[in-house]
């Protein structure tokens, strides 16, 4: 069983930064791949980011392509995920997922799911 625990989240005024991490209680982190999805309230989750178990492939959604940084660790059973100029409309829970295999950006591929981290970007 794989276990995944976001942090990182909080509350950012309009243009800030935060950076969210996510680490993984399982040996062989480096051959999973990872995504990180946001639900805001009323809204379905939606894909922001994924990367590959090598970290050479990167695939984002269009609205965070450019401020958005997807990263990972596999010494340290980690992903990251830097947010920069952050709008109001990132204000999401964020969870962190993942799976063995090739990357995808589609949620119900995903086997595992952490429990969320929120973020609030204020204007």
């Amino acid at each position: 069983q794989v276990q995944l625990v976001e942090s990182g989240g909080g509350l950012v005024q309009a243009g800030g930064s935060l950076r969210l991490s996510c680490t993984a209680s399982v040996r062989t982190f480096s051959s999973y791949a990872m995504g990180w999805f946001r639900q805001a309230p009323g809204k379905e989750r939606e894909f922001v980011a994924a990367i590959s178990w090598t970290g050479g492939t990167r695939y984002y959604a269009d609205s965070v392509n450019g401020r958005f940084t997807i990263s990972r660790a596999n010494a340290n059973n980690t992903v990251y995920l830097q947010m920069n100029s952050l709008k109001p409309e990132d204000t999401a829970l964020y969870f962190c997922a993942g799976r063995s295999g090739a990357v995808s950006t589609t949620a119900r591929e995903y086997d595992y799911w952490g429990q969320g981290t929120q973020v609030t970007v204020s204007s």
